[in-house]
């Protein structure tokens, strides 16, 4: 006589519900995680907003620089005051709504001797040539000069697949403290400022050109966290749904192996 296997399928049957029962809560949580995540991103579009609308304020000073994070500082429209060192300019690679170019990053010395590097704003690879020429002869000013601009975090590493090249001078983000170091800067701020556009800088393609073009800042964050939640909540109910399904099913003993041997009982019925 064959042993009945319906006890080890029945102990399988318990595992996968459970595994069943774990995926479940998982993609419950996935959902509330991107729940709190458009939260997150909301309050991020909002505070940026007010920053980049409210008037300048003065860039943080030395005293402040220990405690520059993303949440207090970034994107905040800020103010600076001092001189070009155009002699250690750096170019970092780009692409912007004019094209693929570069970000002009100049230091900025103030009245204490401490700097920041300042994103002077975009130019194209034909005219590169012609800036460097530019900023090799232009005279040391006597008076410093105030720029405006937002302030942004350091962009550590490199690009997508790049990584920064000090040794050659070849950046693809605008990491601050490998430029300092690049160029032997001492009191460099842990950030850097995009500069606020110029009058007649170009801002669409097939404008005047005027280099560098700055106020480019993208400013557009995506938020698809609504809809990622409501893939990962009808991805838990529908593993829920099917999950109570075969419980049921399981249940009322309606599988095919698990159905009686028609044949056998009529058998036994005819005594036989």
């Amino acid at each position: 006589m064959i042993p009945p296997k319906r006890p080890r399928r029945s102990v399988w049957k318990r595992v996968l519900l459970c595994f069943a029962a774990v995926l479940v809560m998982g993609l419950l949580a996935l959902g509330t995680w991107q729940l709190q995540r458009r939260t997150w991103k909301l309050a991020l579009m909002e505070r940026v907003a007010q920053r980049v609308q409210a008037a300048a304020v003065p860039a943080p000073g030395l005293a402040l620089w220990p405690h520059i994070d993303a949440a207090g500082y970034e994107y905040l429209h800020v103010s600076a005051q001092g001189v070009w060192e155009a002699d250690k300019s750096s170019w970092v690679q780009a692409a912007t709504g004019l094209g693929s170019g570069y970000w002009l990053i100049v230091p900025l010395r103030g009245e204490d001797g401490n700097r920041v590097l300042v994103n002077r704003g975009f130019v194209p690879p034909e005219a590169r040539s012609v800036m460097e020429r530019q900023l090799a002869q232009t005279p040391q000013p006597a008076e410093p000069m105030r720029i405006s601009g937002l302030l942004r975090l350091s962009e550590p590493g490199g690009g997508f697949l790049r990584h920064n090249d000090a040794a050659a001078k070849r950046w693809y983000s605008r990491d601050v403290q490998a430029i300092a170091a690049a160029y032997a800067l001492p009191g460099v701020a842990p950030y850097f400022i995009d500069a606020d556009a110029e009058p007649d800088t170009p801002t669409i393609p097939g404008a005047k050109p005027q280099w560098p073009a700055g106020g480019m800042t993208v400013l557009v964050f995506h938020n698809n966290h609504l809809v990622y939640a409501l893939t990962w909540y009808s991805l838990a109910a529908l593993l829920a749904w099917a999950t109570w399904w075969v419980a049921r099913d399981a249940r009322r003993g309606r599988h095919p192996e698990e159905l009686p041997d028609v044949n056998q009982d009529e058998s036994h019925a005819d005594g036989r």
